[in-house]
């Protein structure tokens, strides 16, 4: 990934931060039938290994899992959020009329090591703390033992394991940070007009910390 500095984010716990709130990535792998990429929800274990590690699940009849081999080097990418940005957004370019567009983004790659797990019980929690973690928000969560054992256990031995130990962490944060404040303020609040206010609140805290 280009990253120039301005545009870097290096500080673990943000990084962290960003997979945790998006946590469907992109992974991609170069097995023994090329490159591939498959998209997950994943699980952060923040506090295990150096970096953390991620956790996830495919189905059997995905042939990922066996088409990579344990220690593998692999690749998840997390979005968190873009957004095009006109030039008619920027107060500068009535003034002046250099400007051209753009497109700002919130992106953290992950680098690390996978580990096929084709055992029921990293399944099981796996899927567990998945589902507890994404039905928090329900009114009435949903929880494993809703659904019959029978079918439950069908159900968990259709998918096979994965876990990747984080080995690296890259972070890009474009939002305009090249630009002057007054030109990061006005793209921020018309992409919140937008009803972007992922990007369109990052470029207003970066505008509120650049002097003009």
């Amino acid at each position: 990934m280009y990253l120039p500095a301005h545009f870097n984010e290096s500080r673990t716990e943000i990084l962290q931060q960003c997979i945790a709130r998006h946590p469907f990535g992109t992974l991609i792998t170069h097995g023994k039938g090329g490159l591939d990429a498959n998209h997950l929800p994943f699980e952060l274990a923040a506090h295990e290994g150096t970096l953390g590690v991620l956790r996830a699940h495919v189905a059997r009849a995905n042939p990922l899992w066996q088409q990579v081999t344990n220690g593998d080097e692999v690749l998840v990418v997390f979005r968190a959020g873009d957004g095009y940005v006109s030039p008619n957004w920027y107060p500068s370019k009535h003034e002046s009329h250099r400007q051209v567009p753009t497109w700002n983004y919130i992106v953290v790659h992950a680098y690390g090591r996978i580990h096929v797990h084709d055992d029921e019980r990293f399944v099981r929690g796996v899927v567990a703390r998945l589902t507890r973690s994404h039905e928090a928000a329900q009114a009435k969560p949903w929880q494993m033992s809703d659904a019959p054992s029978d079918y439950l256990d069908a159900a968990l031995k259709s998918i096979v394991g994965l876990q990747i130990e984080i080995t690296r962490l890259l972070g890009k944060s474009k939002l305009g940070q090249d630009e002057v404040a007054g030109d990061i303020l006005g793209a921020g609040h018309a992409l919140k007009g937008c009803g972007n206010h992922q990007i369109g609140d990052a470029m207003l805290a970066h505008s509120a910390a650049k002097p003009d």
